[in-house]
């Protein structure tokens, strides 16, 4: 039977219990298919599941959407039920960030760029929040969606640099059947917002298409995103980068090793983001295609 706990003692009292291995799902709740598929890859994959949900006050800034942010939480509960989760941990702000609280973890360069030059602060939270719930945890593996590439990237640094023994898992961006990545924010765009954001997914689409025919010249990819993001009037452009997938430097020369095209952009009030490596595979563009029924 499914424990939901709420305070760090309970959490570490529970993981006390448990022998084998422990996967870890760590999320801001609103759970669509892509935080489901990282839940059923744990299940396969462990003989035991936690799930944490938690709007981590620590990674919002000044005039972001903390106050709005979906927050669903016996709909979440449901899904995580059904699909047999050991525990799901639904800690309060004030018990994460106790009185007095007074320690935060920084990853310097991983997280300058970016989100982290858009966003200030924000990957310093990430980090303190997600070495937190590794030390409550103790998982044996981690589980990340693609889409959110430099927070994985930033969490594997951290892991490297403070020797913490967790495997990290990446599964592939979850896609709504118009290409978008699935994303707890898409609850937040109006109609129309929501037919613009399929934008994100055809500006990476036509770069990897430019791949295809030849192309290596980075500004000729970002040239080529930014043209149909420019063809949507709703789309506000934060960036559009072409970047070393290990390091997030970017990329000026032409491409000769596999690079990592990321994309932030605004429908309305909502910031969406989306990435794709490029050459991105023929077999999974292939099938989002056929997902979708046309072409783009």
């Amino acid at each position: 039977m499914m424990q939901q706990i709420d305070t760090p003692d309970a959490l570490i009292a529970a993981r006390k219990t448990m022998t084998g291995k422990v996967g870890l799902v760590p999320t801001m709740g609103a759970l669509h298919a892509g935080h489901l598929a990282l839940v059923e890859a744990a299940r396969r994959e462990n003989d035991h599941v936690i799930v944490t949900i938690f709007v981590n006050p620590a990674q919002f800034g000044v005039g972001e959407d903390l106050t709005t942010y979906p927050r669903p939480l016996m709909e979440d509960l449901a899904h995580l039920r059904a699909l047999d989760v050991d525990v799901v941990f639904t800690p309060t702000a004030s018990g994460i960030y106790p009185p007095r609280y007074q320690t935060h973890l920084d990853v310097e360069i991983l997280s300058m760029g970016l989100e982290g030059a858009a966003r200030p602060g924000h990957f310093r939270g990430v980090a303190t929040v997600v070495a937190k719930l590794f030390n409550l945890a103790q998982p044996t593996t981690a589980y990340f969606g693609q889409k959110d590439a430099q927070q994985i990237l930033v969490i594997r640094q951290m892991i490297r640099d403070l020797h913490m023994p967790v495997e990290i898992a990446i599964c592939p961006t979850v896609r709504e059947a118009d290409g978008l990545a699935m994303s707890s924010r898409n609850r937040n765009l109006a109609p129309n917002e929501r037919q613009a954001a399929n934008v994100l997914f055809r500006s990476l689409f036509a770069a990897a298409e430019a791949y295809d025919s030849g192309e290596r010249q980075p500004v000729a990819f970002r040239e080529t995103a930014l043209h149909v993001l420019r063809s949507e009037p709703m789309a506000q452009v934060d960036y559009v980068a072409i970047c070393n997938p290990r390091t997030l430097f970017g990329v000026h020369d032409a491409i000769h090793d596999p690079a990592l095209m990321l994309l932030a952009v605004k429908i309305g009030a909502v910031r969406l983001l989306d990435n794709a490596l490029l050459p991105w595979s023929s077999n999974e563009r292939a099938g989002l295609l056929a997902n979708l029924g046309a072409s783009l």
